[in-house]
């Protein structure tokens, strides 16, 4: 990637961290720890790899994105404001009453939103189903969806991939966010998935391992997943939870906790940097 186009990507992913941190912190809760494990790969996809329309969100021939992981909301909503979704003062008003940002993503509320999700294991499922949709119809749009390490403990993950593969959904990219912490602690303590590689290659997936947070391999594993043919893509991506807030990051306490005004504090200083 050229390097003025990466300095781009890094210092639009650092607003929406930002962006991540105010949500949360004004609302008092929410899930910032996956949001910022996610956030450099959103940024990809949302500037330079879909085909998406801020001003006609619901555009037939769109690319669609699914965050099957959808404690991890305010990553997506700040996303979509930091692309012109929604203003981004609007990320001020995560979870509260009456706003469109509610603590999991609704399609019927937020622009820019392809499908409501929370229940683990049903994002993936439902990008699936529009991923088919799109062969039957015979439309050329992509559909990609943001799995976590620790949802991928549910069976209906692999269910859906069982479903992708055998439709040989090559429109379907899957990545999956593997943090290593979830809720209650590691995920290898809690119920090993891992490796997530193997397990996928054995379903029939293509797989490509990268550094989540590399935006060269992010770049080069989209456009490497454009040329899969017949076969559904999974991105596996090494991350790190709370990724750009140093107090934050690999702690598993930051799973579901919103920072305090000091806290909030620290982690828009080190943002601003």
């Amino acid at each position: 990637m050229e390097q003025t186009r990466k300095e781009q990507l890094q210092a639009i992913a650092r607003r929406i961290r930002k962006g991540i941190i105010e949500g949360t912190h004004e609302a008092k809760s929410g899930h910032p720890g996956g949001s910022l494990s996610i956030t450099d790969i959103l940024t990809y996809l949302y500037f330079e790899e879909m085909n998406i329309d801020p001003a006609d969100p619901k555009r037939a021939d769109r690319d669609r994105f699914v965050l099957s992981k959808g404690h991890c909301a305010p990553a997506l909503y700040a996303t979509l404001a930091e692309r012109g979704f929604f203003p981004v003062e609007e990320l001020k008003t995560l979870r509260k009453i009456g706003t469109r940002l509610q603590g999991h993503p609704d399609m019927t509320l937020t622009p820019g939103v392809d499908m409501s999700a929370g229940s683990l294991g049903l994002g993936i499922s439902s990008a699936a189903g529009m991923a088919l949709a799109g062969k039957i119809d015979k439309k050329d749009y992509r559909v990609y969806t943001a799995v976590g390490d620790g949802e991928s403990q549910e069976g209906q993950v692999w269910e859906a991939c069982m479903f992708a593969a055998h439709y040989k959904l090559d429109n379907f990219c899957a990545i999956f966010d593997c943090n290593g912490l979830q809720i209650d602690g590691p995920v290898t303590e809690v119920m090993n998935p891992y490796p997530h590689d193997k397990k996928l290659e054995a379903f029939g997936f293509y797989v490509i391992r990268i550094d989540g947070h590399n935006f060269d391999e992010i770049e080069a594993a989209f456009n490497e997943a454009k040329t899969v043919k017949g076969k559904p893509t999974a991105i596996v991506a090494r991350t790190v939870k709370g990724k750009g807030v140093s107090f934050m990051e690999n702690k598993v306490n930051w799973h579901g906790s919103a920072p305090n005004d000091e806290q909030y504090a620290q982690a828009m200083a080190e943002l601003n940097q």
